[in-house]
């Protein structure tokens, strides 16, 4: 099962590159045929649109296993482990919550807009707003089993890494500590 989940999120990052490469091409495209040829690709606009939007919520899901989003931690590494458990569940449930509401709103926009067609491309609009349904469902699964492995005690609340720290700030970590001994600075 490891193995489909990791080969699912591996499907997810390449279609994340394809759609930015495919976002590139058709930006920089039209901005050349504009400015050289006085000429357009009438879809460019939209395509990339809707590449954005499919690109910014498939990150999204990888971001979420990876535990990538932003959070802060400070006010759960202080509390008692019982209490942090149940604030940390509390928090799960309210995502759990809010993850339910995209769901349920997209799946109603999709419905409603499975026979819009788009302006430019002639798209089905349903398509559009399928993309939070491509976040949501595995949003609320990965939500849903963090909760359950937090709720059965797989996961430690106290000393598991449920937000990552960013890039730079592990960075500035690694940097040697300042001298503030300025007589031992001169030497």
């Amino acid at each position: 099962m490891t193995r489909i989940i990791d080969f699912y999120f591996f499907a997810l990052k390449v279609a994340i590159a394809l759609l930015l490469a495919g976002m590139v091409v058709l930006v920089f495209g039209n901005v050349v045929l504009r400015y050289a040829f006085n000429q357009g690709i009438t879809v460019s606009e939209e395509l990339s649109r809707i590449f954005f939007v499919w690109l910014t919520f498939l990150g999204a899901v990888v971001a979420m296993r990876e535990h990538g989003h932003l959070g802060v931690d400070t006010v759960i590494k202080r509390l008692p482990p019982l209490a942090a458990r149940i604030a940390v569940l509390s928090g799960h449930a309210l995502m759990l919550f809010a993850t339910w509401l995209m769901i349920s709103g997209s799946w109603a926009q999709t419905l409603i807009n499975l026979h819009v067609g788009a302006p430019a491309t002639g798209l089905s609009m349903g398509f559009f707003y399928g993309a939070g349904l491509a976040f949501g469902v595995p949003a609320f699964l990965i939500i849903l089993a963090d909760a359950i492995a937090i709720a059965t005690g797989r996961i430690d609340v106290t000393t598991a890494e449920l937000v990552r720290d960013s890039e730079d700030e592990m960075a500035l970590e690694d940097l040697p500590e300042p001298v503030l001994d300025p007589v031992s600075a001169k030497r």
